[in-house]
């Protein structure tokens, strides 16, 4: 018999590098409806030695990421032991972690995300759902993205839900069936230029504001192949390191005029990419800090409602839905659909870690 009730951790590290989201989780299910809470969270930063190398592992050897994978997962579990000793956490159904992409090709049947090792089970003594992408990617899918189930099943009342981290992905319903897909890289491309002025990142996009549009750039950037692909489509850093920089690079203006005109490519991407131009967008991750980026949104979609939620929400979502995912894992339920990743049917992704 299945249970009503789930005390979890969701363990996410997105490409913008930040750092490891952790988010206590309590789930409840009654008459076939989803409620959760959002307990203890925290973002634990990556060290500058944690940040170089996952920047440059895109371009290790197969012996290289072997010893990344090992070493990242040992670093992941001692992070979820400290998460758990410090909030004296008891009676945990599991640990859901995405772990860490380094290399995602779907179109080669390949993803990777590291800190998913059998043994990070045994590390933190907890059973361990995680690796949720492999799976699908073998049924033919994207692998990605897999929040939009997450979507469905936690906020509903939403027209749209658009995260805004590494890259801008967004899901919907369209006649029933949840759609998804990536939209453009984001901080990934704007954290790249804000570290040229030795900054983490451009807060409050206080110094994209400063810049000028390129137009030249903007409209080679817009007329880009990935944009004119019908979903499902997803994106991966090979992107941004192969195509979205280079084009950049070859336009001799300011890191400042830079960052301008590629938040207003974000923007116009976003807005085409919604089927409506109106109703109410569920804004999250860490670019719906970047106030720049969001009033050229608002610009661009006047008649759409922005909506910015709570701080744990806003923060924490990507962890939330992926203990969600985990706990559909356990109760042996769909938490990869077709309609948004494109394999060969829904299924239930991941594997489970006994300790």
């Amino acid at each position: 018999m299945k249970k009503d009730y789930y005390n979890v951790i969701g363990v996410m590290s997105g490409t913008s590098l930040d750092g490891v989201d952790l988010a206590h989780i309590e789930f409840q299910i009654k008459d076939n409806k989803w409620s959760f809470k959002i307990l203890e969270c925290e973002t634990i930063s990556y060290d500058s030695n944690w940040i170089s190398t996952l920047k440059i592992a895109v371009d290790y050897t197969e012996s290289q990421l072997l010893e990344l994978n090992k070493n990242y997962t040992q670093l992941l579990a001692s992070i979820i032991a400290d998460f758990i000793k410090k909030h004296s956490l008891e009676n945990l159904d599991a640990v859901c972690s995405h772990g860490h992409t380094i290399l995602h090709q779907p179109q080669n049947g390949f993803t990777l995300q590291i800190g998913n090792l059998p043994e990070i089970s045994k590390l933190t003594q907890q059973k361990v759902v995680c690796d949720f992408r492999v799976q699908d990617v073998q049924l033919g899918g994207q692998g990605a993205p897999l929040v939009p189930i997450g979507d469905r099943i936690l906020f509903s009342e939403y027209d749209y839900c658009m995260n805004l981290g590494g890259f801008s992905n967004v899901s919907f319903e369209e006649n029933n069936t949840r759609i998804a897909f990536d939209i453009s890289a984001v901080n990934t491309v704007l954290n790249f230029y804000a570290n040229q002025l030795g900054l983490d990142y451009d807060d409050r996009g206080h110094i994209s504001r400063t810049g000028n549009c390129n137009l030249d750039l903007l409209n080679e950037l817009n007329v880009l192949e990935f944009y004119q692909k019908k979903h499902p489509k997803s994106l991966g850093f090979e992107f941004v390191k192969e195509i979205i920089l280079p084009i950049i690079e070859c336009y001799p203006i300011s890191i400042e005029d830079k960052l301008l005109t590629y938040t207003e490519h974000i923007a116009i991407q976003i807005v085409l990419a919604l089927p409506k131009k109106k109703g109410s967008i569920l804004t999250t991750g860490g670019g719906a800090y970047n106030d720049f980026l969001i009033e050229r949104i608002q610009f661009h979609l006047p008649e759409m409602s922005i909506i910015i939620p709570s701080k744990k929400i806003l923060e924490f979502k990507e962890a939330l839905i992926f203990a969600l995912l985990g706990v559909l894992k356990i109760r042996g339920e769909v938490n990869a659909l077709q309609s948004v990743t494109g394999a060969k049917y829904d299924h239930s992704s991941g594997v489970i870690y006994d300790c």
